[in-house]
Parts: C-alpha cells; sequence; structure tokens
C-alpha cells in the first residue's frame, strides 16, 4: 500500500490504521470484525484500534447504530492511506491470478472483474532463486541459456544485477562474460544453473541500466478534438502531453508496449492514438 509519511508508529498498528482507511475509502465502511479477520486481533484490540483512530480524525468517520458500522465521513481525508487506483487494480488482479486469496486481500466486496489473458511464463522458481543469489552476493552464475540466435542451449557466465520486467516477461540484467557486455537475459530461457563464479564488473558501469530517457508522448494529431481529449484522459497528459521515465536498457521494451517502435504513419490514428514528441531525443539514446 502506498504509505503516507508521518508520525512514526508501531509498524502493526500502522498497518491497522492504513487498513482502516482502505476499507473507508474503497467500501465506505470498516467494524471490529473488519480488523480481526484481516489480522487476527481480539475484540478488545479491533476496538482499541478504531477507538484510538478516531481520536485522531474524528472527521473521518461516523457510527451508523443500524447497521452497527463505522462509514466514511462527508470530510474524509485520510492520514495513513495514499489512495492509489493503481494499487487497487493490483488487488483485483492478484486475486483473479491466484497469487492471493480474496482472504489475504484487503478488498471486502469483489466487482466482476476479467481481464486479457497472459501467457504463463516458464520460469523455475530454482532459476530465480540461484539469480536472487547471485545478485545478493554478488555472484557470476553459469548458465544453460537457449538465445534465439543459436539453435541449441549454450553455455555461458553471466553477473546478474537487477531484474526486469518489460510488461510480459521477466528478465535479469547482467554482465555476459562471453561478450564482454552487459545485456538481458530472460529468465524462462535459462535451461541450468551451474556453479558460482567471482564477479568481474561492477553493477555502477552498466550505464544503460543507470541512465533515464524521458518519453514524451501526445495524442497523434490526426485525431479529432474530442479523440484527442479522450486520450489525454487516459493518459494522464497535461496541455497535451505526458511523460514516462524509462531506463535506457528497457527503452527497446517500453516503445514496443506503447506501440512507438514503428512509423505512426504506417498505422491509423485511431489505432496509433499516441506519437512520440521527442523521437529524436529517444531514438539517439537508443542506439
Amino acid at each position: 500500500m502506498t504509505r503516507k509519511k508521518g508520525k512514526q508508529l508501531n509498524w502493526g498498528v500502522e498497518r491497522r490504521y492504513e487498513f482502516i482507511e482502505f476499507r473507508l475509502f474503497w467500501q465506505g465502511r470498516i467494524n471490529r470484525g473488519d480488523l480481526m479477520d484481516a489480522f487476527g486481533v481480539s475484540t478488545q484490540q479491533a476496538s482499541l484500534d478504531l477507538n484510538a483512530y478516531i481520536e485522531q480524525a474524528k472527521r473521518n468517520l461516523v457510527y451508523d447504530k443500524s447497521l452497527r458500522t463505522y462509514l466514511r465521513g462527508k470530510h474524509f481525508k485520510p492520514k495513513y492511506l495514499k489512495p492509489d487506483a493503481e494499487e487497487y487494480f493490483a488487488q483485483l488482479r492478484a486475486v483473479d491470478q491466484g497469487l492471493v486469496s480474496s482472504e489475504q486481500s484487503w478488498i471486502s466486496f469483489f466487482p466482476s472483474f476479467g481481464a486479457t489473458p497472459t501467457p504463463a511464463r516458464g520460469v523455475s522458481p530454482e532459476t530465480l532463486r540461484d539469480v536472487l543469489a547471485a545478485i545478493r552476493e554478488p555472484a557470476a552464475l553459469q548458465v544453460t541459456y537457449q538465445s534465439m540466435s543459436r539453435p541449441a542451449p549454450s553455455a555461458r557466465w553471466i553477473e546478474p544485477h537487477a531484474l526486469a520486467f518489460d510488461g510480459f516477461r521477466w528478465h535479469a540484467r547482467a554482465f555476459c562474460q562471453n561478450d564482454q557486455v552487459f545485456k538481458d537475459f530472460l529468465l524462462s530461457r535459462i535451461v541450468e544453473v551451474g556453479d558460482q563464479g567471482p564477479v568481474t564488473a561492477a553493477p555502477s558501469a552498466d550505464e544503460a541500466w543507470h541512465t533515464e530517457v524521458v518519453l514524451q508522448i501526445g495524442p497523434h494529431p490526426d485525431l479529432s478534438d474530442n479523440q484527442r481529449r479522450a486520450i489525454e484522459m487516459d493518459y494522464g497528459m497535461e496541455e497535451g502531453r505526458a511523460q514516462i521515465a524509462v531506463r535506457r536498457a528497457l527503452l527497446f521494451y517500453a516503445l514496443k508496449r506503447l506501440g512507438l517502435d514503428t512509423d505512426p504513419a504506417a498505422r491509423r490514428p485511431q489505432d496509433q492514438q499516441i506519437v512520440l514528441l521527442n523521437p529524436d531525443e529517444v531514438l539517439g539514446a537508443s542506439k
């Protein structure tokens, strides 16, 4: 959850206050039973938490005797939670994909929900464990890797220092001792992990990873005024533009996912929807 900075409290207490505000903001109500179910606390502790919260934010909730629950007040203003729609959507997706149970989620009411399917990526948990260990040590790993350019898997030494997600697949960002360059290795294509060895390159030397590129995007200029306004709302644009910061190492994936990796003239404006407003700067950074 996105938290607001403020007075330091016991972590467990602060989490329960945050939960109270989550339920009030998204569901409009909270009671002792909610706290007891979510945190396994006693009736007495749940009452203490609610009373202590009320002392701090009296205008945030009102007690409804007929419903025997607290309702969100008209002047509700969260103190511990920074409401975030993306985090709410993330919880819905996590439950839908079976990553967490509905009981583990803070959401109490689940709207009917659907999502376009994403093919499962065959990442071995043992492979991920060994890559994480190499990042933590740090250490080099001897791996057998299936690349697109070779007919059969080949052995190589890599020095992982970070994980990267391109929107669909997980990569290990690593220094390749064979090619003497930093590059991405798809975790799903690591066939086998062997021995550990010493590292030869510092993660700080990976300039593409540590360099940020800012994409300035805007509605396609050939869209109608109302279509442009719709696109501006979709992307949270101000004055016809929005900025998206991305690591240079992930620029290729970002452009591809946004549909900005081809000439915008090749598609209908209604299909392309957005264009790069700083193409020279971005394309120069990708070289």
